[in-house]
């Protein structure tokens, strides 16, 4: 039988030309990425919109008896019933069918935990550690890769915590949004993003020097109505409720991105602004890190003003990669340019500082951890053993393994934590919680050394 020559040559041989210009539609104009645009934001509403309640909301699912007793509240399940119905005004749970099992909302469980925590064992950890007199600690997870996992692994530590009894902020700076929409946020224009809280501190910054320009006898330094505005801006202003009840959120949209353009202008016009300290700074003097036990930070896939706040007024930086020759190379580069970019700061402040005998500026974080994400065991194991042999403790020992949990959670703009896990087979949920609950410990083992360390320091200085 004669062999089909044409069947096994590759598919970019002998395309026709006419037909190719018969599939082909017209020239694209300025215009056409608006209805692109359109039609990626109508089918993202229609998505996000599956997870919402009959109000537009998004609603936090219900939590079983076994999923308590099995991840959140360290009982058996016997035990938890038993104190149940030992105290009637404990929440009792609802039960979809009589006698069926019972199922509890996150803010009862948070009240139930806390019942356990005064009288239960005190060998069991039923509140996790959490020193008391210290700030929250400021996480940021950057990468100027995209595709790492990054806003996903930020999001489901801020679950994982949530879960976990931690009061939780997340601050969304990439102004894609994506963060946002997993939290079910809406934000109209970038008077609902943190750029307020960075104008304000330019526009405090500028007032104290224009005190300084009409003492010398200059003109001062105009103050536009968007400082002004600002300067009547809190993050309080900012921070709004999510459907996780320990969960707040202050949240972006593509406006935020002005920032980028913005911020170097005001820099030009003050060359003593610190611009780096914007986002800490306000952040402390509004209080927030005194009103959360953590905050995590989202930050663009890029190295740009946003970035550098957000690096800036982090404790623990959290650096996601894929186990690939390209990621590992490209996030060697992203390390050089924290170098680089900190480094340049550090000597442009401390020439002055020197000068005027002033102490002089040295960035420090707490820790810094490199997450392997969307690991592969059967294809990625030798350049991940590679990557861990060359980058030692940075990288952290877990590895963050893909599952169809992961996938199908991701496709309905929601955590893993957020599934129910009466839609999976109970092994597929339970394999899926495997990966992140142990990149959580991984973090909280990191946070808990780190904050036990501050505690420390503490002590011996009072003494």
């Amino acid at each position: 039988m004669a062999k089909d020559i044409k069947a096994e040559q590759p598919p970019y041989f002998n395309i026709n030309p006419d037909k190719a210009l018969a599939a082909l539609e017209g020239p694209v104009t300025t215009d056409g990425f608006a209805s692109i645009a359109q039609a990626c934001a109508s089918g993202r509403d229609d998505l996000a919109s599956r997870g919402m309640n009959e109000d537009g909301r998004k609603q936090l699912r219900l939590f079983s008896t076994w999923e308590i007793t099995k991840y959140l509240i360290p009982v058996a399940q016997a035990h938890f019933r038993r104190v149940l119905k030992q105290n009637p005004e404990l929440p009792q749970g609802t039960s979809e069918t009589d006698g069926g099992a019972k199922w509890f909302t996150l803010d009862e469980v948070l009240r139930l935990r806390a019942h356990f925590a005064s009288g239960g064992s005190k060998a069991k950890e039923y509140q996790p550690y959490r020193p008391e007199g210290l700030p929250a600690k400021m996480v940021a997870v950057a990468n100027f890769k995209g595709g790492v996992g990054k806003t996903s692994t930020a999001a489901h530590l801020a679950m994982s915590a949530a879960l976990d009894g931690y009061k939780v902020l997340v601050l969304d700076l990439d102004s894609q949004g994506s963060m946002t929409s997993i939290f079910g946020g809406k934000v109209d224009d970038e008077w609902g993003t943190v750029f307020p809280l960075l104008a304000r501190h330019y526009g405090q910054h500028l007032r104290v020097e224009n005190q300084k320009r009409l003492e010398r006898g200059e003109q001062p330094l105009p103050l536009d109505d968007t400082l002004s505005e600002a300067l009547n801006i809190t993050a309080n202003d900012l921070i709004k409720p999510t459907h996780w009840p320990n969960i707040d959120l202050i949240g972006a949209q593509l406006n935020l991105y002005w920032a980028e353009f913005q911020i170097p202008v005001w820099r030009m016009q003050a060359r003593g602004w610190k611009l780096w300290d914007a986002l800490t700074e306000s952040l402390e003097a509004d209080g927030v890190l005194d009103k959360y036990d953590l905050i995590f930070i989202d930050t663009p896939p890029a190295l740009g003003y946003l970035t550098i706040n957000g690096l800036a007024a982090s404790d623990i930086l959290l650096v996601p990669l894929g186990a690939s020759f390209l990621e590992f190379d490209s996030t060697g580069r992203f390390f050089d340019m924290l170098h680089s970019t900190f480094a340049s700061i550090e000597e442009g402040e401390n020439i002055a500082a020197r000068a005027l005998g002033r102490d002089e500026l040295a960035f420090e974080w707490d820790a810094v951890r490199a997450v392997i994400t969307r690991y592969d065991g059967a294809q990625q194991a030798e350049l991940a053993g590679l990557m861990q042999a060359y980058l030692g403790r940075t990288l952290s020992p877990h590895r963050q393994d893909f599952t169809a949990l992961i996938g199908q959670a991701g496709e309905q703009v929601s955590g893993i934590y957020e599934a129910d896990y009466r839609d999976f087979n109970r092994e597929t949920y339970v394999r899926g919680r495997e990966t992140f609950d142990a990149t959580y410990a991984a973090f909280k083992e990191l946070l808990l050394g780190v904050w036990r360390r501050d505690e420390l320091a503490r002590e011996r200085s009072d003494a």
